[in-house]
Protein backbone atom coordinates (compact mmCIF):
# COMPACT_ATOMS: atom_id res chain seq x y z
CA UNK A 1 0.00 0.00 0.00
CA UNK A 2 1.34 3.16 -0.87
CA UNK A 3 2.33 5.58 1.71
CA UNK A 4 0.36 8.55 1.65
CA UNK A 5 2.65 10.85 4.36
CA UNK A 6 5.50 12.28 2.29
CA UNK A 7 9.11 12.32 2.70
CA UNK A 8 10.55 16.01 2.27
CA UNK A 9 14.01 16.25 0.82
CA UNK A 10 16.35 19.74 1.72
CA UNK A 11 19.01 20.26 -0.22
CA UNK A 12 21.48 23.01 -1.79
CA UNK A 13 22.12 20.93 -5.08
CA UNK A 14 18.85 21.11 -6.98
CA UNK A 15 18.80 21.62 -11.20
CA UNK A 16 17.67 25.28 -11.80
CA UNK A 17 18.84 26.07 -15.55
CA UNK A 18 19.42 22.10 -15.96
CA UNK A 19 22.35 23.13 -17.53
CA UNK A 20 24.54 20.76 -15.64
CA UNK A 21 26.44 23.71 -13.65
CA UNK A 22 23.85 21.91 -10.76
CA UNK A 23 26.49 19.04 -9.68
CA UNK A 24 25.21 16.56 -7.74
CA UNK A 25 21.59 18.44 -7.62
CA UNK A 26 21.74 16.14 -10.98
CA UNK A 27 21.17 12.98 -8.59
CA UNK A 28 19.41 14.64 -6.14
CA UNK A 29 16.58 15.10 -8.65
CA UNK A 30 16.84 11.93 -10.17
CA UNK A 31 16.59 10.57 -6.21
CA UNK A 32 13.27 12.65 -6.06
CA UNK A 33 11.38 10.93 -8.97
CA UNK A 34 12.98 7.77 -7.91
CA UNK A 35 11.63 8.24 -4.82
CA UNK A 36 8.18 9.61 -5.94
CA UNK A 37 7.33 5.86 -7.16
CA UNK A 38 6.91 4.91 -3.47
CA UNK A 39 5.58 8.45 -1.62
CA UNK A 40 5.04 11.62 -2.32
CA UNK A 41 8.19 13.60 -2.15
CA UNK A 42 8.22 17.27 -1.67
CA UNK A 43 11.93 19.05 -1.80
CA UNK A 44 12.82 21.99 -0.47
CA UNK A 45 16.02 24.17 -2.92
CA UNK A 46 17.56 26.81 -4.48
CA UNK A 47 16.12 28.81 -7.04
CA UNK A 48 16.04 32.39 -8.75
CA UNK A 49 12.95 33.56 -6.12
CA UNK A 50 11.06 31.86 -3.69
CA UNK A 51 8.31 29.62 -5.10
CA UNK A 52 6.63 26.14 -5.07
CA UNK A 53 6.52 24.42 -8.43
CA UNK A 54 5.40 21.23 -9.88
CA UNK A 55 8.89 19.24 -10.81
CA UNK A 56 7.35 15.70 -11.63
CA UNK A 57 4.52 13.61 -10.51
CA UNK A 58 4.20 13.25 -6.85
CA UNK A 59 7.09 15.67 -6.49
CA UNK A 60 6.52 19.44 -5.79
CA UNK A 61 8.97 21.42 -5.28
CA UNK A 62 9.60 24.55 -3.10
CA UNK A 63 12.36 27.15 -4.01
CA UNK A 64 14.24 29.64 -2.15
CA UNK A 65 15.91 32.30 -3.11
CA UNK A 66 19.74 31.90 -3.67
CA UNK A 67 22.38 33.61 -5.41
CA UNK A 68 24.07 31.93 -7.97
CA UNK A 69 27.29 31.13 -6.81
CA UNK A 70 27.14 27.72 -4.15
CA UNK A 71 27.24 28.76 -0.49
CA UNK A 72 30.55 27.05 -0.04
CA UNK A 73 32.16 29.90 -2.15
CA UNK A 74 30.76 33.14 -0.35
CA UNK A 75 33.69 34.28 1.93
CA UNK A 76 31.57 35.45 5.27
CA UNK A 77 34.27 37.95 5.91
CA UNK A 78 33.24 40.12 3.24
CA UNK A 79 30.01 42.28 4.04
CA UNK A 80 28.38 41.87 0.53
CA UNK A 81 28.70 37.49 0.87
CA UNK A 82 28.20 37.40 4.72
CA UNK A 83 24.32 39.34 4.22
CA UNK A 84 23.73 37.15 1.08
CA UNK A 85 24.50 34.02 3.01
CA UNK A 86 22.22 35.34 5.79
CA UNK A 87 19.46 35.64 3.48
CA UNK A 88 19.89 31.99 2.13
CA UNK A 89 20.01 30.97 5.76
CA UNK A 90 16.62 32.96 6.58
CA UNK A 91 15.15 31.91 3.06
CA UNK A 92 16.24 28.02 3.16
CA UNK A 93 14.38 27.93 6.77
CA UNK A 94 11.01 29.35 5.52
CA UNK A 95 10.99 27.01 2.42
CA UNK A 96 11.22 24.15 4.91
CA UNK A 97 8.67 25.25 7.23
CA UNK A 98 6.40 25.40 4.08
CA UNK A 99 7.83 22.32 2.88
CA UNK A 100 7.04 20.33 6.11
CA UNK A 101 3.36 22.18 6.51
CA UNK A 102 1.99 21.67 3.23
CA UNK A 103 0.81 18.50 3.71
CA UNK A 104 1.54 15.28 6.26
CA UNK A 105 5.05 14.54 6.58
CA UNK A 106 6.47 10.98 7.58
CA UNK A 107 10.49 11.84 7.79
CA UNK A 108 12.78 14.59 6.17
CA UNK A 109 15.72 13.89 4.69
CA UNK A 110 18.68 16.79 4.41
CA UNK A 111 21.32 16.80 1.58
CA UNK A 112 23.24 17.48 2.96
CA UNK A 113 24.34 18.00 6.44
CA UNK A 114 25.01 21.89 6.18
CA UNK A 115 22.42 23.78 5.82
CA UNK A 116 20.54 21.77 5.26
CA UNK A 117 20.13 19.89 8.29
CA UNK A 118 20.25 22.56 10.23
CA UNK A 119 16.92 23.45 8.57
CA UNK A 120 15.68 19.95 8.59
CA UNK A 121 16.45 19.93 12.26
CA UNK A 122 14.61 22.79 13.47
CA UNK A 123 11.70 22.37 10.96
CA UNK A 124 11.43 18.53 12.61
CA UNK A 125 11.05 19.59 15.78
CA UNK A 126 8.06 22.13 15.74
CA UNK A 127 6.50 19.35 13.83
CA UNK A 128 7.26 15.98 16.00
CA UNK A 129 8.94 14.18 13.39
CA UNK A 130 12.60 12.38 12.77
CA UNK A 131 15.01 13.61 10.23
CA UNK A 132 18.40 11.90 8.64
CA UNK A 133 21.58 13.39 6.81
CA UNK A 134 23.52 12.39 4.00
CA UNK A 135 26.64 13.40 4.17
CA UNK A 136 29.00 14.84 1.18
CA UNK A 137 32.45 15.53 1.48
CA UNK A 138 32.23 18.80 1.44
CA UNK A 139 30.78 18.89 4.99
CA UNK A 140 32.79 16.72 6.35
CA UNK A 141 36.37 17.78 4.75
CA UNK A 142 35.66 21.71 4.67
CA UNK A 143 33.03 22.58 6.98
CA UNK A 144 34.38 20.25 9.46
CA UNK A 145 37.28 21.88 9.97
CA UNK A 146 36.23 25.03 11.08
CA UNK A 147 35.79 24.90 15.23
CA UNK A 148 32.72 27.22 15.53
CA UNK A 149 30.76 25.05 12.33
CA UNK A 150 32.63 22.06 13.68
CA UNK A 151 30.09 22.23 16.51
CA UNK A 152 27.29 22.61 14.87
CA UNK A 153 27.85 20.25 12.51
CA UNK A 154 28.00 17.69 15.29
CA UNK A 155 25.22 18.84 17.04
CA UNK A 156 23.36 17.83 13.58
CA UNK A 157 24.41 14.83 12.97
CA UNK A 158 23.58 13.84 16.39
CA UNK A 159 20.18 14.64 16.72
CA UNK A 160 19.64 12.34 12.84
CA UNK A 161 17.64 9.51 13.05
CA UNK A 162 19.90 7.77 10.52
CA UNK A 163 22.88 9.15 8.82
CA UNK A 164 24.30 8.42 5.02
CA UNK A 165 27.51 9.21 3.71
CA UNK A 166 28.17 8.71 0.25
CA UNK A 167 31.91 7.67 0.64
CA UNK A 168 33.75 4.67 2.68
CA UNK A 169 36.30 7.07 4.31
CA UNK A 170 33.88 10.41 3.97
CA UNK A 171 31.38 8.03 6.89
CA UNK A 172 34.37 7.16 8.77
CA UNK A 173 35.92 10.56 9.20
CA UNK A 174 32.18 11.77 9.90
CA UNK A 175 31.51 9.29 11.98
CA UNK A 176 34.85 10.27 14.04
CA UNK A 177 33.55 14.08 14.32
CA UNK A 178 30.45 13.11 15.59
CA UNK A 179 30.10 9.62 17.50
CA UNK A 180 27.86 8.56 15.39
CA UNK A 181 28.02 5.86 13.21
CA UNK A 182 27.37 6.49 9.21
CA UNK A 183 26.10 4.14 6.27
CA UNK A 184 27.24 4.01 3.28
CA UNK A 185 25.17 4.87 0.23
CA UNK A 186 26.46 6.42 -3.07
CA UNK A 187 24.98 8.96 -4.54
CA UNK A 188 24.22 8.13 -8.35
CA UNK A 189 21.89 9.62 -10.83
CA UNK A 190 19.66 7.52 -13.64
CA UNK A 191 21.32 7.68 -17.27
CA UNK A 192 20.50 6.62 -20.71
CA UNK A 193 22.58 5.50 -23.52
CA UNK A 194 24.85 2.71 -24.92
CA UNK A 195 27.97 2.89 -26.91
CA UNK A 196 27.49 2.79 -30.51
CA UNK A 197 31.07 2.06 -30.81
CA UNK A 198 33.03 -0.83 -28.88
CA UNK A 199 35.91 0.33 -26.61
CA UNK A 200 38.46 1.23 -28.29
CA UNK A 201 41.76 -1.55 -28.12
CA UNK A 202 44.12 0.90 -29.36
CA UNK A 203 45.14 4.12 -29.79
CA UNK A 204 44.86 7.46 -30.30
CA UNK A 205 42.48 7.68 -27.32
CA UNK A 206 39.70 10.71 -26.12
CA UNK A 207 40.46 11.84 -22.97
CA UNK A 208 37.50 13.48 -21.12
CA UNK A 209 37.11 15.66 -18.04
CA UNK A 210 33.93 17.07 -16.54
CA UNK A 211 33.68 19.25 -13.21
CA UNK A 212 33.83 22.15 -11.27
CA UNK A 213 36.93 24.23 -11.94
CA UNK A 214 37.82 24.42 -8.75
CA UNK A 215 41.35 23.60 -6.89
CA UNK A 216 39.61 20.44 -5.27
CA UNK A 217 38.60 19.31 -8.59
CA UNK A 218 42.51 19.38 -9.64
CA UNK A 219 42.02 21.17 -13.05
CA UNK A 220 45.14 23.37 -12.39
CA UNK A 221 46.89 19.65 -11.49
CA UNK A 222 45.39 18.20 -15.07
CA UNK A 223 46.44 21.00 -16.78
CA UNK A 224 50.00 20.80 -15.91
CA UNK A 225 49.95 17.30 -16.18
CA UNK A 226 49.14 17.02 -19.77
CA UNK A 227 51.94 19.79 -20.29
CA UNK A 228 53.96 16.94 -18.70
CA UNK A 229 53.57 14.47 -21.38
CA UNK A 230 55.95 14.26 -23.70
CA UNK A 231 55.49 13.42 -27.81
CA UNK A 232 55.02 9.94 -27.70
CA UNK A 233 52.36 10.56 -25.39
CA UNK A 234 50.69 13.11 -27.75
CA UNK A 235 50.99 10.39 -30.27
CA UNK A 236 48.68 8.60 -28.62
CA UNK A 237 46.05 11.02 -28.11
CA UNK A 238 43.10 11.71 -30.46
CA UNK A 239 41.55 14.92 -28.30
CA UNK A 240 41.60 15.88 -24.71
CA UNK A 241 37.87 17.45 -23.83
CA UNK A 242 37.46 19.86 -21.02
CA UNK A 243 33.75 20.96 -19.96
CA UNK A 244 32.41 22.87 -17.22
CA UNK A 245 32.98 26.23 -15.25
CA UNK A 246 33.79 27.55 -12.24
CA UNK A 247 35.69 29.97 -10.01
CA UNK A 248 39.48 28.74 -11.95
CA UNK A 249 37.90 29.76 -15.61
CA UNK A 250 40.27 32.47 -16.26
CA UNK A 251 43.33 29.74 -15.33
CA UNK A 252 41.51 26.74 -17.87
CA UNK A 253 41.43 29.06 -20.49
CA UNK A 254 44.83 30.36 -20.38
CA UNK A 255 46.35 26.81 -19.92
CA UNK A 256 44.24 24.88 -22.83
CA UNK A 257 45.32 28.28 -24.98
CA UNK A 258 49.06 27.41 -23.67
CA UNK A 259 48.60 23.39 -24.79
CA UNK A 260 47.11 24.05 -28.16
CA UNK A 261 49.78 26.43 -29.21
CA UNK A 262 51.98 23.88 -28.95
CA UNK A 263 49.92 22.13 -31.67
CA UNK A 264 48.21 20.08 -28.67
CA UNK A 265 44.43 18.67 -29.98
CA UNK A 266 42.48 20.24 -26.97
CA UNK A 267 38.50 21.14 -27.03
CA UNK A 268 37.11 23.68 -24.16
CA UNK A 269 33.24 23.63 -23.49
CA UNK A 270 30.93 24.78 -20.69
CA UNK A 271 28.83 22.88 -18.47
CA UNK A 272 26.83 19.60 -19.88
CA UNK A 273 23.15 18.95 -18.83
CA UNK A 274 22.76 14.89 -17.90
CA UNK A 275 22.25 13.92 -21.94
CA UNK A 276 25.01 15.62 -23.18
CA UNK A 277 27.14 14.46 -20.49
CA UNK A 278 26.23 11.05 -20.94
CA UNK A 279 27.38 11.38 -24.72
CA UNK A 280 30.47 12.63 -23.86
CA UNK A 281 31.57 9.97 -21.89
CA UNK A 282 30.10 7.45 -24.93
CA UNK A 283 32.71 9.28 -26.87
CA UNK A 284 35.56 9.49 -24.73
CA UNK A 285 38.35 6.41 -24.17
CA UNK A 286 38.85 7.68 -20.74
CA UNK A 287 37.51 9.94 -18.31
CA UNK A 288 40.00 11.80 -16.16
CA UNK A 289 39.31 12.17 -12.42
CA UNK A 290 42.27 14.87 -10.82
CA UNK A 291 40.71 16.03 -7.76
CA UNK A 292 42.48 16.91 -4.87
CA UNK A 293 39.55 16.17 -2.22
CA UNK A 294 36.79 13.96 -3.41
CA UNK A 295 34.99 10.68 -2.00
CA UNK A 296 32.86 8.99 -5.06
CA UNK A 297 31.70 11.80 -7.11
CA UNK A 298 28.89 11.24 -9.23
CA UNK A 299 31.17 11.26 -12.68
CA UNK A 300 32.69 8.23 -11.83
CA UNK A 301 29.51 6.12 -11.05
CA UNK A 302 28.59 8.28 -14.79
CA UNK A 303 31.67 6.46 -16.49
CA UNK A 304 31.03 2.52 -14.87
CA UNK A 305 27.68 2.58 -16.26
CA UNK A 306 28.67 3.81 -19.79
CA UNK A 307 31.69 1.49 -19.83
CA UNK A 308 34.92 4.32 -19.88
CA UNK A 309 37.56 3.59 -17.82
CA UNK A 310 39.03 6.76 -15.44
CA UNK A 311 42.35 7.79 -15.03
CA UNK A 312 42.36 9.06 -11.38
CA UNK A 313 43.92 10.63 -8.71
CA UNK A 314 44.15 8.27 -5.41
CA UNK A 315 41.67 10.47 -3.12
CA UNK A 316 39.16 9.27 -1.12
CA UNK A 317 37.84 6.12 -2.04
CA UNK A 318 38.74 6.15 -5.76
CA UNK A 319 42.50 4.16 -4.42
CA UNK A 320 40.12 1.39 -3.72
CA UNK A 321 37.46 1.24 -6.15
CA UNK A 322 40.30 1.55 -8.89
CA UNK A 323 42.95 0.12 -8.21
CA UNK A 324 41.22 -3.27 -6.85
CA UNK A 325 40.99 -6.22 -8.79
CA UNK A 326 39.15 -6.18 -11.72
CA UNK A 327 40.85 -2.84 -12.54
CA UNK A 328 38.40 -0.46 -13.76
CA UNK A 329 41.00 2.48 -14.53
CA UNK A 330 44.40 4.11 -13.75
CA UNK A 331 44.82 5.41 -10.47
CA UNK A 332 48.10 7.76 -9.84
CA UNK A 333 50.79 7.34 -7.11
CA UNK A 334 50.01 10.34 -5.53
CA UNK A 335 48.11 13.69 -5.73
CA UNK A 336 50.54 16.14 -7.93
CA UNK A 337 50.87 16.63 -11.50
CA UNK A 338 53.61 14.69 -11.85
CA UNK A 339 51.94 11.92 -11.09
CA UNK A 340 48.57 12.01 -12.52
CA UNK A 341 51.25 12.63 -15.95
CA UNK A 342 52.29 9.51 -14.92
CA UNK A 343 49.33 7.58 -14.36
CA UNK A 344 47.91 9.04 -17.82
CA UNK A 345 50.90 7.94 -19.69
CA UNK A 346 50.20 4.10 -18.37
CA UNK A 347 46.77 4.12 -19.30
CA UNK A 348 47.67 5.61 -23.04
CA UNK A 349 50.02 2.39 -23.30
CA UNK A 350 46.85 -0.06 -22.06
CA UNK A 351 44.18 -0.43 -24.13
CA UNK A 352 40.37 0.97 -22.63
CA UNK A 353 38.58 -2.27 -23.36
CA UNK A 354 41.09 -3.94 -21.20
CA UNK A 355 39.02 -2.63 -18.15
CA UNK A 356 35.58 -3.81 -19.22
CA UNK A 357 35.90 -6.21 -16.42
CA UNK A 358 36.13 -3.93 -13.32
CA UNK A 359 33.51 -1.48 -14.84
CA UNK A 360 30.54 -3.88 -14.85
CA UNK A 361 31.45 -4.63 -11.71
CA UNK A 362 31.80 -1.74 -10.52
CA UNK A 363 28.60 -0.84 -11.99
CA UNK A 364 27.08 -2.64 -9.92
CA UNK A 365 27.63 -0.67 -6.82
CA UNK A 366 25.61 2.27 -8.08
CA UNK A 367 21.82 1.14 -8.47
CA UNK A 368 19.29 4.46 -7.87
CA UNK A 369 16.76 2.23 -7.39
CA UNK A 370 18.05 0.40 -4.24
CA UNK A 371 19.55 3.59 -3.24
CA UNK A 372 16.22 5.00 -2.75
CA UNK A 373 14.85 1.80 -1.22
CA UNK A 374 17.31 1.75 1.66
CA UNK A 375 16.43 5.16 2.36
CA UNK A 376 12.48 4.32 2.68
CA UNK A 377 13.34 1.09 4.67
CA UNK A 378 15.49 3.04 7.10
CA UNK A 379 13.07 5.56 7.70
CA UNK A 380 10.31 2.80 8.08
CA UNK A 381 8.29 3.99 4.93
CA UNK A 382 6.75 1.45 2.85
CA UNK A 383 8.54 0.45 -0.55
CA UNK A 384 6.15 -0.59 -2.69
CA UNK A 385 7.39 -3.47 -5.85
Amino acid sequence: MRDTRALVLVTTSFPIRGDGSEAAGSFVSDLAEELAQHVPVRVVAPGSESIREKWAASVDVFRYASPEKPLSTLKPWKPQDFFQMIRVLRAGTNATRCAVAAGPTAHILALWVLPSGYWARSAARSIGVPYSVWALGSDIWSLGRIPAIRSILKSVIRGAADRYADGLQLGEDAARISGRPFAFLPSTRRLEGHRSRPLASSPPYRLFFLGRWHPNKGIDLLLDALALLGPNDWERIASVEICGGGPLESLVRAGVETLRAAGRPMELRGYLDKAAAADAILRADYLLIPSRIESIPVIFSDAMKLDCPVVSMPTGDLSELVANEPRCGVIASEISAPAFAAALSSALSQAPADFSTGMVARAKQFDLGIAARRVLAGMGMNAHA
